[in-house]
């Protein structure tokens, strides 16, 4: 009887390797449009529902000037529901980026450049490590609300800019560098993402200097609707930063990320 029992579970276990096997798989454009739509739909949540509900005390400004925008800080992290609707998309948005920073690097890495080959990865694990740096500074800033603790969550907002903005330089190099060394020439498609990427990333950094400069006028003359400019250009640096790595994923990585899942909903047995 024990013999036979045996049997079965080896018999069970070659008949379900031989059944075959039934996945959804999410594309590297799936992905993208997925983890581009949370930050998206959280931050236009949180502005809108700021503007609707909480209008005076999103957009009270620290000498009583008016204002028109709640900014970035003060909507996602001052009131609720706001807060943990920002909260909840960031913790899903992220999750997936940490496996997407590698993904990215060995991008990179798929293009030799004989002898400068060696600097050449030394700049994509630096990109990579930017990556997760800009990844958790987005987490701390998220969970750490400016009303909280108004220090640390500076410091993981100007964290999170400095990190964007060399990780955006370092990827367009890098991008640059690895399609067109010793005579290649890129494809029409990698023209057009490295074009769309070069964009965004100036775009990205003039409004970083705009928002810098009426942040200091505000603070210096408090005049009214200078806070308005830079709860403006706040709305815009994010923008680009998520459509920058939705073009990064969706077009570069439409080849080397995607993920299978399997739907097989039945007892598996091991070997005896």
């Amino acid at each position: 009887m024990a013999d036979a029992t045996i049997l079965s579970r080896n018999d069970r276990y070659q008949q379900q390797q031989q059944q075959p096997q039934v996945y959804i798989r999410l594309t590297a454009p799936v992905i993208a449009s997925v983890v581009a739509f949370l930050p998206v739909f959280g931050i236009v949540f949180s502005v809108t529902w700021s503007l609707l509900y909480d209008f005076e005390r999103s957009t009270r400004t620290h000498c009583g000037v008016p204002n028109y925008l709640p900014s970035i800080s003060a909507a996602i992290g001052g009131f609720t529901p706001q807060r943990y609707v920002w909260r909840a998309c960031i913790g899903l948005h992220c999750a997936p980026r940490f496996l997407v920073a590698f993904t990215y690097y060995n991008f990179h890495m798929s293009v030799r450049l004989a002898e400068k080959n060696k600097l050449y990865g030394h700049l994509a694990a630096i990109a990579c490590v930017l990556h997760i740096i800009e990844n958790l500074a987005l987490l701390g800033l998220t969970y750490v609300a400016s009303n909280e603790n108004h220090y640390a969550h500076e410091k993981f907002f100007i964290t999170f800019l400095v990190s964007s903005l060399c990780y955006m330089l370092l990827t367009i190099i890098l991008v640059k560098w690895g399609r067109t060394y010793d005579g290649r020439t890129m494809s029409a498609r990698e023209r057009k993402s490295y074009s769309t990427k070069f964009t965004l990333f100036v775009f990205n950094i003039s409004c970083c200097f705009i928002a810098a400069y009426v942040y200091w006028r505000h603070n210096k003359y408090c005049e009214p609707g200078v806070f308005t400019m830079f709860a403006l250009s706040e709305y815009l640096i994010v923008a680009t930063n998520i459509w920058f790595h939705y073009n990064w994923m969706s077009n570069d990585l439409s080849n080397s990320l995607w993920i299978n899942i399997s739907l097989e909903d039945r007892k598996h047995y091991l070997p005896v």
